[in-house]
């Protein structure tokens, strides 16, 4: 199948069903987990500041600093799945952006993918807040989905700049200057050193996630795929013991040659195609001209 046969260069758009249902399943499940947390947290919440506490719930996964110092490192995630019980807007605004941008994302580089970058970004932010109290020198708590959601919302404002996104669900922007805007006031408040009751280091953290897994183009189950490759070539015996009478002429042993396509370009044709079919070839930067380009050669190759 060419390139211009795709899915991509027939679909005018996404159907109205699309738009109301988040397209990835991954990006389904972390939505319901999200809720599902929520709704114990607000369950077991106590009702009052008792202790400082906000529940057992909330008091088991959240990122406090001191906990984690003492071992407790499962909290530089499980935070990122709390949120406050004290109003709804919290986790809303956090649900609504990754299900404006995160279903999308998985279509593009595969479930398994994006599941793997996601946590990653939250585990990012977790250990850049706790960076943050070890500088300072006094324990810090921290919970919310906003440092993976941040890195979400970056990759997509990579792809797809020009995607309008309502400021205060009243002004269109483009989603790049959102974006922007946001990472500038979370920048003045960190090192500005406001007062603010709101973790920025977390945001900045899965902000410059992201934006280095676009640029470098990372993949990061592949990463995972070539550790697990050299543990097992690790693993195998380096001698094998052979008789010289047994020499023969050396006969191939079926290793197959390296194919036209990298590992990651039909990952990186995916992306192009749909921005292109969203924006239009002037909206592709050069290096992604070039992927078009080399993919369909190889294509033309494999038809001729």
């Amino acid at each position: 199948m060419g390139i211009y046969d795709r899915e991509y260069y027939r679909r005018e758009g996404p159907s109205y069903l699309d738009a109301l249902v988040p397209s990835g399943r991954v990006c389904r499940w972390l939505i319901g987990i999200n809720i599902a947390i929520f709704i114990a947290q607000v369950i077991t919440f106590p009702g009052g500041f008792e202790g400082f506490s906000f529940g057992p719930v909330t008091d088991a996964l959240e990122l406090n600093t001191a906990d984690v110092q003492s071992g407790q490192v499962w909290r530089l995630l499980s935070y990122s799945f709390l949120h406050s019980p004290l109003s709804v807007w919290h986790i809303l605004f956090n649900m609504l952006f990754l299900w404006m941008f995160g279903g999308e994302l998985e279509r593009m580089y595969g479930s398994g993918e994006f599941l793997t970058f996601y946590l990653i970004a939250a585990v990012a932010g977790g250990v850049a807040f706790q960076a943050q109290a070890m500088v300072q020198g006094s324990p810090l708590h921290c919970l919310g989905a906003s440092g993976a959601v941040t890195a979400v919302m970056v990759v997509y404002a990579f792809h797809f700049p020009n995607t309008p996104i309502l400021l205060f669900f009243l002004l269109p922007i483009p989603i790049w200057l959102f974006v922007v805007f946001q990472v500038a006031q979370d920048s003045l408040q960190l090192f500005g050193q406001f007062q603010s009751s709101t973790a920025v280091a977390v945001h900045l953290a899965g902000a410059a996630f992201g934006a280095l897994y676009y640029l470098g183009e990372w993949r990061l189950t592949g990463w995972f795929q070539g550790a697990s490759r050299w543990r097992r070539n690790r693993s195998q015996p380096r001698l094998k013991l052979y008789r010289p009478e047994d020499e023969k002429e050396p006969v191939s042993v079926g290793v197959k040659a390296s194919p036209d396509l990298d590992e990651h370009l039909d990952a990186k044709l995916d992306a192009v195609l749909e921005k292109l079919s969203k924006h239009g070839r002037d909206s592709l930067t050069e290096g992604e001209r070039e992927i078009l380009l080399k993919a369909s050669e190889i294509y033309k190759k494999k038809r001729s």
